[in-house]
């Protein structure tokens, strides 16, 4: 008789955390589907670490981009020591650092704008609209990732990134939640729609808490779910788990 097949250790998960709600979906996401793939209640070793979010709002405010990648970076070492044999951010914003952090990572990373660009390109959605902090919407951080795939990238109007950067920022990272605030994420979703857009991207860790594809006018792509289950796959299979550099 045959001896039973063991499975492979799953791949352990490192979270380079930047907001709290975001960082806490993304780790709920990647233990639920991992009972899906490996097994009730079993999910991959999974590690986060945090430095303040006023750590990384002050870089953002100043514009210091090296700032942020120092920050990152730091978080990685940490994380690579105590044993992540990958990486993830569930925070977009700060991938406008991400040029500077993966050249000099201890681990390799999955890049989330590349795995929502992924999922685009798979669903064959060619004019995205993005949704985000101001200065992840007025960064090239999706439209490079998107274009790539021969997608498109539109942004809400000037008025609309401002208040939707004020909910994200003095709202949703502290877990509060206003019907108008989502009320106005909906309007503009709706804005978006009207524009030609055929999908949203909920490029905010916590844009999610939301919004989903039942609230909104436009099919979403919903970043930080997208890359926990990107996280769960590669770590369950460790052939597909990306190179450094």
């Amino acid at each position: 008789m045959a001896a039973p097949r063991l499975r492979r250790r799953a791949a352990h998960i490192g979270i380079v955390a930047c907001s709290a709600e975001g960082a806490a979906l993304c780790y709920r996401t990647i233990c639920s589907e991992g009972g899906r793939l490996l097994g009730q209640h079993a999910h991959p070793e999974v590690s986060i670490h945090a430095p303040s979010l006023a750590d990384y709002v002050a870089c953002l405010e100043r514009g210091d981009v090296q700032g942020v990648a120092d920050l990152m970076l730091s978080s990685a070492e940490k994380l690579a020591r105590i044993g992540a044999d990958f990486l993830i951010c569930p925070d977009n914003t700060i991938h406008q650092a991400f040029h500077l952090v993966e050249p000099r990572s201890p681990r390799p990373w999955l890049h989330i704008a590349r795995v929502v660009a992924e999922e685009a390109a798979a669903r064959g959605f060619r004019r995205v609209g993005l949704t985000g902090t101001r200065w992840l919407v007025e960064s090239a951080v999706y439209p490079d990732c998107l274009s790539a795939r021969g997608i498109e990238t539109v942004r809400p109007s000037d008025a609309e990134r401002q208040e939707i950067d004020r909910i994200i920022m003095d709202e949703l990272v502290d877990g509060r939640v206003r019907p108008e605030s989502v009320a106005y994420f909906q309007r503009t979703i709706r804005n978006l729609a009207q524009d030609g857009c055929d999908a949203v991207a909920l490029a905010c860790t916590e844009i999610p808490l939301i919004i989903d594809d039942r609230s909104s006018a436009l099919p979403t792509l919903d970043s930080t779910r997208l890359l926990a289950r990107e996280a769960v796959r590669r770590a369950v299979d460790p052939d597909s788990t990306p190179r450094a550099g």
